[in-house]
């Protein structure tokens, strides 16, 4: 581990990594910020060819010695900082941050290279239309990871993936699952559905209950969770408007039991996702 180098939280570096916070900073150099010690870890882990950089304190050094180890084994740049330095870097860094390069894959290269560990299952994809807000998207990569999907894509006028708080969100999940963006949502389904995908939208006055898609599976008359599938997720506060809801092959809502008015996008993501997750195992 080198010597701690930077103390000066005003040099020209630090105000580099502090500007990639902002959109056009990230555009401009192709980087984003990973902030804390689970999404350095698995950026380190799971994407060492896309790390440029990792910036540590020296006390959070000695507390994740798995990422220092898994980052000099990928040979990696290494730097300590005083956490004066990391702090302007990042307010939400936690004494661990890294730099890494923008990663953009198409859908149909996130088609093409589905994890080995779910290959012979039924395609599954979570597709966000207008999400804007970056907690919301981040939280539903994650669900999307857990729940096993092969892939994310933010269609529309979704949230910038690399956006910090959206990054910060997915928990190291954006790491695990591609996520496609750049495309609209006729386009991105257009593509699924030359995949074989079928096409459900998520929506609270759906006319289909996703418990009768779970109890009737196979019956014919109503969609086959158990085949490759594309769930598609309104924006937060307008959800699905009449021309997206026409894209899908069925509208589906999640029941809703007690006294809620409603789910909120990502809780609702992951109910979808876990019913075909489930119907798919």
């Amino acid at each position: 581990m080198p010597d701690v180098t930077l103390a000066n939280p005003r040099a020209d570096r630090v105000k580099h990594v502090r500007a990639l916070a902002g959109r056009l900073a990230r555009s401009r150099h192709g980087q984003y910020l990973v902030e804390g010690p689970q999404g350095v870890r698995e950026a380190v882990r799971h994407v060492p060819s896309s790390v440029r950089d990792v910036y540590l304190t020296q006390s959070a050094a000695g507390r994740y010695p798995e990422i220092v180890d898994d980052a000099r084994s990928a040979g990696l740049f290494l730097h300590l900082g005083t956490p004066e330095v990391l702090d302007a870097m990042s307010a939400d860094a936690q004494g661990v941050l890294a730099v890494v390069r923008t990663q953009a894959p198409t859908l149909g290269e996130a088609l093409e290279t589905r994890d080995p560990e779910r290959a012979g299952r039924p395609l599954l994809a979570a597709v966000l239309a207008t999400v804007r807000d970056p907690g919301n998207a981040g939280t539903v990569i994650r669900a999307a990871d857990a729940a096993g999907a092969d892939l994310v894509v933010l269609a529309g006028e979704s949230v910038d993936v690399h956006n910090p708080k959206v990054v910060r969100s997915t928990a190291g999940s954006l790491f695990h699952v591609p996520v496609v963006t750049g495309l609209s949502l006729e386009a991105a389904l257009a593509e699924l559905r030359a995949a074989g995908c079928h096409v459900l939208a998520a929506d609270g006055s759906g006319p289909l209950d996703l418990d009768d898609l779970q109890d009737d599976a196979g019956s014919g008359s109503i969609p086959d969770l158990a085949e490759p599938t594309a769930w598609v997720f309104g924006n937060e506060a307008w959800g699905l408007p009449d021309e997206d809801r026409a894209l899908a092959d069925a509208v589906v809502r999640v029941p809703i039991r007690g006294k809620a008015e409603s789910l909120n996008l990502a809780t609702a993501a992951t109910v979808c996702l876990y019913a075909s997750s489930r119907a798919q195992r």
